[in-house]
């Protein structure tokens, strides 16, 4: 057992020292035994900005997912927002904090004092935050109550190509203010990583990236006939679909424009967008002004599912990284199409698991969805292949905690370790000062920084993988691109802004 209880730890020849003893099973029944007292629980909160359904998801999950007998999580953020009652259901403290906006302005020096007073009161051992205003407010607030252990989620930074320049130097100086105030950085992509590290709104040595928390065990593995039923649409009918959110980072116009040139090619084809949101009234215009039929489908629940029910999936996203709706997309084994922004290209590979397209540019789009309508069974393989590609590390033989199955009993979570799978123990750290320090690990003792892989104990870098170990270079999949290169959609480019991109 490396680096457990049977195994010396570098240093140690005895191997005791620095580790925790695994669990002795019961030499008697709990029923019969005196009862054992109460122990307290550490407190563990969650800063973020919005907690909306598909965005917040893996927030609700790692919060959700963290044993109850040994934490108590609090989320607290803008009030409003799907999750807020699913959270509360799970037994998740939740604060929906008066007066926090996603927007800056005066009024965040309340909501500081607010977070200020909650942390102080409540004592808690971890603060983790997530977002760009969440994440600025809630690691200034910690590290003024002196909160033993700071971490700061990478979901992609708020200033980028297709944001309003004028807010970038507000936003980059924070971002740098505040990467001070914490001492690991989990991202949701390698890309992410190294984006952040870039803009020094993180320490590249301190930069992590676990496989983020989706539940995959409920979702079909292949198409599912019922969730195209669901949807209306005859099975002789090919289906192009995107799922997430109505508004402007999603650009839904731009599906809507991707829609009306595939008609052009395809006229039998019929358009799904699976979510609301504020830009619906909007997609309805245009596509009526252009002729095409975009079903609108609001609000649902079961969204993960109905994308099984899909020929095609498409994400038009202008920041992503790299998106929950994508992974179960890849997850049901669909033909993917997605911008080549933020994360996303570090899950799809050009050719291999599914195609590329440049950010707000339907032509571009149109053309890759039409080329995996025109060659079915080259669709069919980059599908199989995206679903191996996500699956693998949700199955307890290559799960990315090793010491514990990921099953949808244990999801994995931030707090899980990210060296050996063995649960995150404030106690066994932050009690004697070594809690997220490069010298030492939260959970083992060993060393968890970027000569170490956060899945399987290889130097992480571009080349390693962040599901669990294997390459995620451009070449990772090169012996099992399913057409000839000649065959396919260019590549496009990434970093640059195309002409008449709308920024907000």
């Amino acid at each position: 057992m490396l680096y457990g209880t049977l195994a010396p730890r570098p240093g140690r020849p005895d191997g005791t020292a620095g580790s925790r003893t695994a669990a002795l099973p019961r030499v008697a029944p709990v029923e019969v035994l005196p009862p054992a007292p109460l122990l307290p629980r550490i407190k563990v909160l969650h800063v973020i900005t919005r907690f909306w359904a598909g965005t917040s998801d893996g927030t609700l999950l790692a919060a959700e997912g963290t044993d109850p007998d040994r934490y108590e999580v609090w989320v607290a953020g803008v009030p409003g927002g799907e999750l807020w009652e699913p959270a509360r259901a799970a037994g998740v403290r939740t604060l929906e904090t008066p007066g926090f906006r996603h927007a800056l302005g005066p009024a965040d020096v309340l909501v500081l004092g607010r977070l200020v007073r909650l942390i102080r009161r409540e004592r808690f051992t971890v603060v983790y935050t997530h977002s760009a205003k969440g994440g600025s407010l809630g690691r200034i607030a910690a590290r003024l109550c002196r909160t033993p252990v700071v971490a700061h989620t990478l979901h992609g930074l708020s200033f980028h190509p297709y944001t309003a320049r004028p807010g970038h130097p507000v936003h980059r100086g924070l971002e740098r203010v505040a990467r001070r105030l914490a001492r690991r950085f989990p991202a949701v992509a390698p890309r992410v990583t190294r984006s952040a590290a870039g803009e020094l709104a993180a320490p590249p040595h301190r930069g992590e990236v676990p496989p983020s928390a989706v539940r995959l065990h409920d979702l079909p593995e292949t198409f599912d006939p019922s969730a195209r039923a669901l949807l209306g649409v005859p099975g002789t009918t090919a289906l192009v679909g995107t799922v997430g959110r109505v508004d402007t980072r999603n650009t839904p116009l731009a599906f809507v424009r991707m829609a009306a040139a595939i008609r052009a090619q395809h006229p039998d084809t019929a358009f799904v967008m699976i979510g609301d949101g504020p830009l619906a009234g909007e997609v309805r215009r245009l596509a009526a002004d252009l002729g095409v039929e975009v079903r609108i489908t609001g609000p649902c629940p079961d969204a993960g599912r109905l994308v099984a029910g899909l020929d095609v999936f498409v994400t038009t996203s202008l920041h992503e990284g790299p998106g929950r709706a994508l992974t179960e997309a890849l997850a049901t084994a669909r033909p993917v199409v997605a911008t080549a922004v933020h994360g996303v290209p570090d899950l799809v590979e050009h050719g291999a698991t599914g195609l590329l397209v440049a950010p707000a540019d339907p032509g571009s789009a149109a053309r890759a969805v039409g080329w995996l309508l025109d060659h079915p069974r080259e669709a069919a393989e980059m599908g199989r292949q995206g679903g191996r590609r996500v699956r693998a590390p949700f199955t307890p033989e290559t799960a990315c905690t090793t010491g514990t199955p990921a099953t949808s009993e244990t999801p994995f979570r931030p707090e899980a370790s990210c060296t050996t799978g063995t649960p995150f123990r404030p106690e066994t750290s932050c009690a004697t000062g070594t809690a997220f320090t490069p010298e030492a690990s939260a959970t083992t003792g060993t060393a968890c920084t970027s000569e170490t892989s956060v899945t399987t104990g290889t130097r992480f870098a571009p080349e390693a993988s962040f599901t669990h170990g294997t390459a995620l270079a451009p070449g990772l999949l090169r012996g099992a691109v399913v057409a000839r290169r000649r065959g396919l959609p260019d590549r496009p480019a990434t970093g640059r802004v195309p002409e008449g991109v709308p920024r907000h």
